[in-house]
């Protein structure tokens, strides 16, 4: 009981992990403006894990935080100091138009992760590859098994929310899905070998968006990183997820 009670204290250890992100055309069919579009797009995004909270600075300018004990969604724009909330049920209702609109039919089984054999070192840990074949996009990870402390830094990416990722409508794996910790991310979005229907419509050209483990830490994370700064404005919600139809909450 006594190496139980001690495990479950180690997994709710604060975590920042950091990852470097770049964007680039998978065909050279770009114009270089069109390219350099995709490279200016290019940025880090940090995740803060502190109990049930989570913060993702997907930008300087950008920031969600989750509180997973209520349910709350609180997006920040740290440029021009407003601060929108969405509550559980609209987060719920928002992830049910979503894929409501986006499922036409009866939604296809859920893609798996599935292991390639080939194994690779990135950043001097092993890793095993991984592909994930989404419906609108295909997926490769590289997992080490044996990262420092991996399975308690997957453990507290784990501890955030489905919600949080339903409501994103990425179809994506979560942290749930890995075996072990994810050092690179490659997703090819876009549609490839897409031709045109007529001379009026043009073919869309998939972008490949690389993300890499480049940080790690599991010091304490100040309670006010998860707070919003006191002389931000609160907004209102945009008119599409006003609209959006609350579902009934689920008994806890």
């Amino acid at each position: 009981m006594v190496v139980a009670a001690f495990a479950v204290l180690q997994l709710r250890a604060d975590l920042t992990i950091v990852y470097s992100t770049a964007v680039e055309p998978v065909k050279q069919a770009q114009k270089p403006q069109q390219t350099a579009e995709l490279l200016a797009a290019a940025t880090n995004m940090m995740i803060r894990v502190k109990g049930d909270k989570a913060r993702i600075d997907a930008s300087p300018l950008i920031t969600a935080i989750f509180d997973g004990t209520s349910g709350e969604l609180i997006n920040v724009s740290n440029d021009q100091k407003t601060v929108v909330r969405v509550p559980p049920d609209r987060m719920r209702a928002i992830a049910d138009t979503l894929n409501k609109y986006s499922n036409n039919k009866q939604a296809p089984a859920r893609p798996k992760l599935v292991p390639t054999g080939q194994r690779e070192m990135i950043s001097g840990y092993d890793t095993e590859q991984y592909t994930y074949d989404g419906p609108d996009f295909k997926a490769t990870y590289w997992i080490a098994p044996n990262y420092p402390n991996g399975a308690v830094i997957l453990a507290q990416l784990q501890s955030i929310k489905s919600e949080l990722w339903d409501a994103a409508n990425t179809k994506m794996p979560d942290f749930r899905d890995f075996p072990g910790l994810p050092l690179r991310m490659r997703v090819i979005v876009g549609k490839q070998n897409h031709e045109p229907v007529d001379k009026g419509t043009r073919p869309e050209h998939p972008a490949e968006i690389t993300s890499t483990v480049t940080a790690v830490s599991l010091d304490p994370i100040p309670d006010t990183q998860f707070t919003v700064p006191a002389d931000f404005k609160e907004a209102n919600l945009p008119n599409v997820l006003q609209n959006a139809s609350p579902t009934i909450s689920p008994s806890p």
